[in-house]
């Protein structure tokens, strides 16, 4: 059997660095894990080749050498998902599909032969099954969670790596909270399930054997789900892994709750985190309350954010404006929020409903669905009806955006945020040529050629001056503040 997995193309957002990755030479910042996941699992005498469309398109050669392909995605796919599936079968080819997109909307996709659905280490051995027996079904789907324990290595030898800004390892699946728009809990439970100590030092030493010496992305919805085995076992495991090995850091996802802990924060940075997306949302109460983000109530949230960041781990916000309970004052308490706390890689996003999520549910029940989600968190749309007057929630949308985002108010927000980051041993960002040549294409595009170029030049002197340990990551900086002002410009101020 000759498979070809098939990842379609991401749109431009946020999200997907785009026009970051030009400075350091890179195709996407983060590489299919689903699939190098589920290719682990499939028969070892199949032929596998796998195509990642953000990196390598997809030829017509590709197509003629297979006998049945194998496509994952999310819902901010869906249109690549589409149009990927129709030249499958225009070709002649059996389609598999699976992943969060298929699984919250398989119904909606009829060119689709077989869906493997849910999570792969239960589904996928049936459909294979079946598929020996010549008798597969078109729909393979389960309510039971998966023991995590059985997920195989990721074959990472299947793609191009140095093409990638970062590799991934999920350690975890499932979260403890219940915010009523995130679809984490639907697809995954509220039980969090983990891989022992051991499976991660194997994904580790799997991608160290491979050459690989930068960032690996933790790509749980929350590392810190349960912190026992992670102050037990896998923090202690990790900091032994990495004495004696020239690799880059690690980043993650996790709750406010994380800045709580000294000591798991303590542990974190030694083990060579240093960066973490937090789910902000807010700073409304009412809000907070409203989508049920308990662990986010009752506290100084810009507090909190700098407890992190002077620990050594770099917050990464996520906020959310369209709440039932904003007011036209939410657009100002956001922007004073995110300046404040330094927090330079704010992604603010219109509130939409996903599938399968308390909040989608609730909206049907009151007839304000208009239609599903994008999966673009930035892209100044919902699919929701509102109770702001929609015109008034979309300008202070991107009266927001610019207010965080042009050249002066970021400039600013970096220096807030140099001032409050702690570079020590740990989380130390190491140098490499990406990060050298980006440097010098930092110079000619945003300090001679840019908009910005008095911003530019004015943080370059003043972080040499004050923080110059900080000078790679400041220069960091104004290369994402390059890609975020280039997707909100494109993308939402002029839509």
């Amino acid at each position: 059997m000759n498979v070809l997995m098939v990842y379609p193309k991401f749109p431009d957002t946020f999200w997907s660095f785009q026009y970051a990755l030009e400075f350091i030479g890179k195709k996407a910042a983060n590489p299919p894990l689903g699939l190098v996941t589920v290719a682990a699992m499939l028969p070892k005498h199949w032929n596998l080749k796998l195509v990642d469309m953000n990196v390598t398109p997809l030829r017509k050669r590709d197509l003629d050498w297979a006998e049945m392909v194998f496509i994952s995605g999310m819902s901010v796919q869906r249109a690549a998902a589409e149009a990927l599936i129709h030249r499958c079968k225009q070709h002649g080819l059996t389609v598999v599909a699976g992943g969060p997109l298929f699984t919250q909307e398989w119904d909606t996709f009829a060119e689709v032969d077989h869906f493997v659905l849910n999570e792969a280490e239960i589904t996928l051995q049936p459909f294979l099954d079946d598929l020996a027996n010549g008798t597969p079904q078109r729909v393979y789907q389960s309510d039971q969670f998966a023991d995590m324990h059985t997920s195989p290595v990721p074959m990472w030898e299947l793609l191009d790596i140095e093409k990638y800004d970062c590799l991934s390892i999920q350690f975890t699946r499932g979260c403890p909270f219940d915010c009523d728009f995130c679809n984490v809990t639907a697809l995954l439970g509220h039980r969090v399930r983990t891989k022992t100590s051991v499976q991660v030092i194997a994904e580790l030493d799997k991608m160290y054997s491979l050459g690989w010496r930068r960032n690996i992305f933790f790509v749980d919805d929350n590392f810190i789900g349960n912190k026992k085995i992670i102050k037990e076992e896998i923090l202690p495991d990790i900091i032994q892994w990495r004495k004696g090995k020239d690799i880059g850091g690690f980043l993650t996802e996790a709750s406010i709750n994380l800045a709580d802990d000294a000591v798991l924060m303590d542990q974190m940075v030694e083990a060579g985190f240093h960066s973490v997306f937090v789910g902000i949302e807010t700073p409304e109460e009412l809000c907070l309350e409203e989508c049920h983000k308990t662990q986010n109530r009752n506290r100084n949230l810009i507090d909190a954010v700098k407890d992190l960041q002077r620990k050594g781990l770099e917050v990464m916000g996520g906020f959310i404006v369209g709440f039932d309970n904003d007011s036209e004052n939410v657009f100002q308490n956001q922007v004073d929020f995110i300046q404040n706390s330094g927090i330079v890689t704010a992604m603010v996003g219109l509130l939409q409903a996903p599938l399968g999520t308390k909040l989608y549910k609730k909206m049907e029940q009151d007839n304000r669905i208009k239609h599903l989600p994008s999966g673009d968190n930035v892209d100044g749309q919902t699919n929701i009806v509102p109770v702001m007057e929609m015109g008034k929630l979309q300008q202070g949308y991107r009266s927001l955006l610019s207010n965080i985002y042009d050249p002066k108010p970021f400039y600013d927000r970096v220096k807030v945020f140099l001032s409050d980051y702690k570079v020590h041993g740990g989380n130390e960002r190491r140098l490499q040529w990406p990060e050298i040549r980006a440097f010098f294409r930092s110079v000619v595009r945003l300090g001679l050629f840019g908009k910005e170029w008095r911003e530019y030049w004015h943080l370059v002197f003043w972080t040499i001056k004050h923080f110059p340990k900080k000078f790679a990551l400041a220069i960091r900086c104004t290369i994402y503040g390059y890609h975020f002002r280039r997707v909100m410009e494109s993308h939402v101020v002029t839509d």
